[in-house]
């Protein structure tokens, strides 16, 4: 029964986590094993150490019920009872039961080690190969597909390391070694224990029959009930704004009949089958029918009266195998497509580093032709940009939405690598500079706030944790987020996502204060003013404009009255420069630019 069921609880779990539209075929199913034996390899030899203290546990279960065969002969005899050889055999009992627990215990407590051992393992590699992805990996991939790695995933390989390996080599060992004994005492007894496992195998086979054909069914059938979801939700505002909320439940409604009428047309007729043939393992069927035989084979005079109760015991320990086989099964898939995830995010390639990274001499920054196609795409994001950056200046990137500004300003820090020409620091290519000596000079500040879960103040400190509170306070206050601090319950120590709530706004002013307070001769601001709100947003401008002496600064924002100070504005469109210079040079040429300013002195009235 439990193999069975632990088969449609799979297909379920599968359908429900994965919802993805095809299977995983047998491809990703051999990439699957592949990374778990990869994943697993630094414990093998332990976890095969304990599957043979296991093994010896489950044999020393045997005792008793060789011990009990014996017992047996000796009561059942005629003629007065042999005290001393029934204190000896019970004794025998006994330490056999004890023996079997003990390694058991032993093995068990061998591979949680392992698990414990595997699992820092796992975390401290990807914590150090995340260290050395490019950034814009982050970017493009959500903190959620991390941490579901890094907690999630790690732990759903607990129940195969700790337990899988020691329970499945017991639940062996003890029925094949309980059947050899069978055997060894008499050929019928033996196959008299295994009698009623035919009968389970051959209906288990036909209500396997098609697997995979319908997975393939069901996994169609959930994508256009999540196809509906998703076309739903994306849409609720216009459909409640034209009353068509009962329409648009139908899409998602007929989809959700059609995956129940198919997964119940699929696994009603099995669980009917499944609670009659379950029944040729469960215990008392097993049990009564190894009585009825084990009845006549003493009848005959085959077998003696111990003997057949040594077999109807055995013969009842012979399902528990089935039942870990099957939920074995299940926790083996599990761990093989959580080792898979874990082995793809280990395989992100890294940033590449030079063997001899070299020292920028000051901090000029330049663009030489540019060129940039994200990577698996062809289309040039950027097509030959040459920007110079002078030290204590201010350069302001503007565009459309699509012209190329904050590609360009994460190949600086380098999110990612130029595909084309080159981006110079200090008169040295940055892909030739050590990233740490990189990120000592260049900071950043992106739309997307990413805040830790820490303390306001480790959130400030991340790029100087030997800041002092007063540095810290005077980052705060600059970035016009110290106010805000002051009122939380426990100021600077209330912790983010704790007792620390921040807005957009206040989030983006916090890493700002950040950027601050890490000092960087180098900043690059994208859209920093875009969630503040217009009583602070004048103040930040002043915080930056006191920051950019002896400093570079690269700004990109949507709002120009926010850069109509810059020293050099930059006008992207389609990947290329279509202007640059100061604000008024660009409204006396009355291009771009100026039809962009005009456009957001209309809007802004």
């Amino acid at each position: 029964m439990a193999t069975a069921l632990a088969e449609q609880a799979d297909a379920r779990d599968t359908i429900e986590t994965e919802g993805s539209p095809s299977p995983p075929g047998p491809g990703r199913a051999k990439r699957e094993s592949a990374a778990l034996a990869e994943l697993r390899r630094p414990i093998i030899g332990v976890t095969r150490f304990a599957m043979v203290i296991a093994a010896v546990g489950a044999l020393a279960g045997l005792v008793p019920f060789a011990g009990l065969a014996e017992l047996g002969g000796l009561l059942l005899a005629p003629g007065p009872v042999d005290r001393s050889a029934v204190t000896r055999l019970v004794w025998l009992i006994i330490i056999g039961l004890g023996l079997r627990g003990l390694l058991l215990g032993g093995a068990l407590a061998v591979t949680h080690l392992a698990d414990v051992r595997l699992q820092a393992l796992l975390r401290r590699r990807m914590v150090d190969h995340l260290g050395r992805v490019p950034l814009g990996w982050f970017s493009a991939n959500s903190s959620g597909q991390v941490r579901k790695a890094a907690q999630n995933d790690v732990s759903d390989m607990h129940q195969l390391i700790a337990h899988h390996s020691v329970e499945l080599t017991a639940a062996c060992v003890l029925p094949l070694g309980g059947l050899g004994y069978l055997f060894w005492l008499d050929w019928r007894l033996g196959l008299l224990a295994i009698g009623t496992l035919p009968v389970y195998a051959v209906a288990y086979a036909w209500m396997m029959r098609g697997y995979q054909r319908k997975m393939d069914q069901l996994n169609t059938a959930f994508g256009r009930i999540s196809a509906a979801v998703v076309e739903f939700v994306t849409g609720i505002a216009v459909v409640k704004a034209f009353g068509r909320a009962r329409r648009a439940h139908e899409s998602y409604r007929r989809a959700a009949e059609e995956f129940a009428t198919m997964y119940a047309a699929w696994v009603r007729p099995i669980l009917r089958l499944e609670s009659f043939s379950s029944m040729a393992l469960s215990a008392p069927v097993v049990g009564l029918i190894s009585a009825l035989g084990c009845f006549w084979f003493v009848g005959e005079g085959w077998v003696t009266p111990a003997q057949a109760i040594v077999e109807v015991l055995l013969a009842m320990v012979i399902p528990t195998t089935v039942t870990v086989l099957g939920f074995g099964a299940q926790a083996r898939r599990g761990a093989a497509a959580a080792a898979l995830r874990i082995h793809e995010l280990l395989d992100t390639p890294a940033l590449p580093v030079v063997e001899r990274p070299e020292t920028p001499a000051g901090d000029v920054v330049e663009l030489d032709d540019v060129r940039f196609s994200y990577p698996g795409t062809d289309t040039e994001v950027l097509r030959g940009v040459s920007v110079r950056l002078e030290p204590g200046t201010v350069t302001a990137l503007v565009g459309p939405s699509g012209s190329g500004k904050s590609t360009l300003a994460t190949l600086l820090p380098r999110f990612y690598d130029v595909t084309g020409g080159a981006i110079r620091l200090g008169g040295v290519d940055v892909r030739r500079i050590a990233p740490s000596e990189l990120y000592r000079r260049v900071g950043f500040v992106l739309q997307d706030v990413q805040l830790i879960h820490g303390s306001v103040a480790d959130n400030i400190r991340l790029g100087r944790p030997e800041a002092s509170d007063e540095e810290v306070r005077a980052a705060a206050e600059a970035a016009q987020i110290h106010r805000a601090i002051a009122q939380l319950p426990r100021g600077y120590e209330s912790v983010v996502g704790v007792d620390a709530q921040f807005s957009g706004g206040e989030a983006q002013r916090v890493s700002i204060a950040r950027a601050l307070l890490a000092d960087t001769p180098i900043l690059v601001l994208d859209e920093a003013t875009a969630f503040a709100d217009p009583e602070s947003e004048a103040a930040i401008q002043d915080a930056l404009s006191v920051l950019v002496a002896g400093r570079t600064l690269l700004v990109i924002a949507h709002r120009l009255s926010t850069i109509t100070g810059a020293d050099q504005i930059v006008l992207l469109d389609g990947g290329v420069v279509a202007e640059r210079g100061t604000h008024p040079e660009l409204l006396d040429a009355d291009g771009g630019y100026a039809r962009m300013s005009r456009t957001h002195e209309e809007s802004a009235r």
